[in-house]
């Protein structure tokens, strides 16, 4: 990465401040490694949770469903702030929210404070935003587009380190909650090594931030999630008038955020972007693979951990092997967003979306398939990996590249936005399908939950490829003209 500065794209506010490349480099790995670690470390403790918080495996979606819409409202307001205020700033307030939260999880001895340490960990949806914001103001497009690739591969790294440290943990520690404290000590460090090492952004554009908007937005979306979330369970019917509020008054809520925005002279999220086709493809992309990626990262690791001697089905794997049977799929996905860049040179930024949704698409009726084969299942899930780096990186570049430089970290947090939003609707089909298959007074669901849910989301996939075929390269557009 060289130490090139853009054309500023608003008035100067400082020079930035001279951080070598490798420097600024390193502190972006390490956030984005405990945000990674914040992300995955409960997955290899998840089977023993039901037991230890006395909740069922469907309450368990509950974690993944509170964490992304924590996200949902966190990530506008950070990246906004972001832009305005600069994003090394916002960034160290965003990685104490993270601490704090972590902080409570560490603590959390029943499932309600674990939830409430989740909703502050989902802050951590601000740290890509922020620190895009802060490369793309030191570099060029194409320096953007390696630098988003080590940064998504650095947080499949963190997953994957806390994946294996969480079930090393929950493996030689007598207390079976002595896993919850990892998230803690990642963020601690991140915190405490990045707070010199990363640079301010120099081009500050000021304004304010469009607090009505993002209220609206909140509002709206965490309504539906709600709604989408307990419909079907007992006394959330889908006929009931709790869920149909939730949902209806939800989207009546989003569709006022939608008019309040179109009027607002600095909207909180600019909605005349999504009137392109371009800009409109990859944000349906976006929500289709993380659908699945997000919707089963709860139901995947219960699974492995599931005995067949004592539940009918399932491997019967210990925390710390969930931890290495998960490693295929993550380093799959960082393998994918590596090599996504020389694949959209060689292919087309349209195939490589295209290629990407197809082999999740292969991976999930696979693992439908081939469930009861271990060896047969984790190259199943490899599969899906692969090509959910292929969209990780993609769709996280080519949002980026459809804004003005002094509106980067918006436009990222555009696409986490749609990243948690995609994820919340995954993880609320999967817990539907869950609820339906779970027998009363038992924790853990049939078999027929599993299939319905990879066969539910290969279904999803196949539905992002046909989309990724309507997005229009440069050379597309060359042709049209």
């Amino acid at each position: 990465m060289t130490e090139t500065v853009a054309p500023p794209a608003s008035t100067p506010r400082g020079p930035v401040r001279p951080t070598p490349a490798a420097a600024v480099i390193a502190a972006v790995i390490l956030v984005e490694l405990s945000s990674g670690i914040t992300q995955g470390f409960l997955s290899p403790v998840l089977r023993g949770l039901t037991d230890i918080l006395r909740v069922s495996a469907a309450d368990l979606n509950w974690i993944s469903i509170a964490n992304l819409l924590a996200s949902v409202a966190f990530t506008p307001v950070l990246s906004r702030l972001g832009d305005l205020h600069g994003h090394r700033r916002v960034l160290r307030w965003n990685l104490a929210i993270v601490l704090l939260g972590s902080l409570l999880v560490g603590v959390a001895r029943d499932f309600p404070t674990l939830l409430a340490g989740q909703i502050l960990q989902g802050a951590f949806a601000g740290f890509f935003p922020l620190l895009v914001g802060i490369l793309r103001n030191r570099s060029g497009d194409a320096e953007s587009r390696r630098g988003i690739s080590v940064m998504v591969a650095a947080l499949v790294g963190g997953l994957t380190l806390g994946l294996v440290t969480s079930g090393l943990v929950a493996r030689s520690v007598d207390s079976p909650t002595a896993a919850l404290w990892v998230p803690a000590v990642a963020t601690s460090l991140a915190f405490l090594l990045s707070w010199r090492l990363l640079p301010e952004s120099d081009h500050r554009p000021g304004g304010r931030v469009d607090w009505a908007g993002g209220v609206l937005l909140c509002v709206g979306l965490l309504a539906v999630m709600l709604g989408l979330g307990l419909g079907g369970t007992p006394g959330w019917e889908w006929s009931s008038v709790r869920t149909l509020g939730c949902l209806v008054g939800g989207a009546a809520v989003t569709a006022l955020w939608v008019l309040v925005e179109l009027r607002t002279t600095e909207p909180m999220i600019d909605v005349r972007m999504f009137r392109r086709r371009n800009v409109a493809v990859v944000s349906l992309v976006t929500l289709t693979f993380t659908f699945c990626m997000l919707g089963l990262q709860v139901a995947n690791p219960v699974f492995l951990g599931t005995s067949a001697a004592r539940d009918g089905y399932g491997p019967g794997l210990d925390p710390f092997a969930i931890a290495l049977a998960m490693l295929p799929n993550l380093l799959a996905l960082a393998a994918g967003a590596l090599v996504a860049p020389a694949v959209a040179r060689a292919l087309s930024d349209r195939l490589t979306l295209v290629c990407g949704s197809l082999l999740m698409a292969t991976g999930y009726v696979l693992c439908a398939v081939a469930h009861t084969n271990l060896g047969a299942f984790l190259a199943a899930t490899a599969v899906a990996g692969l090509g959910t780096g292929f969209l990780q990186h993609s769709t996280r570049t080519l949002a980026v590249e459809s804004v003005p430089r002094d509106r980067t970290a918006v436009g990222s947090g555009i696409n986490e936005l749609l990243i948690n939003v995609g994820g919340s609707l995954g993880a609320a089909a999967v817990l539907t399908v869950f609820a339906g298959h779970t027998a009363a007074g038992r924790p853990l669901p049939a078999l027929g939950a599993y299939t319905t849910s990879w066969t539910l989301c290969a279904a999803v996939s196949v539905a992002g490829a046909v989309i990724a075929l309507l997005y229009r390269t440069a050379q597309s557009e060359k042709e049209r003209a």
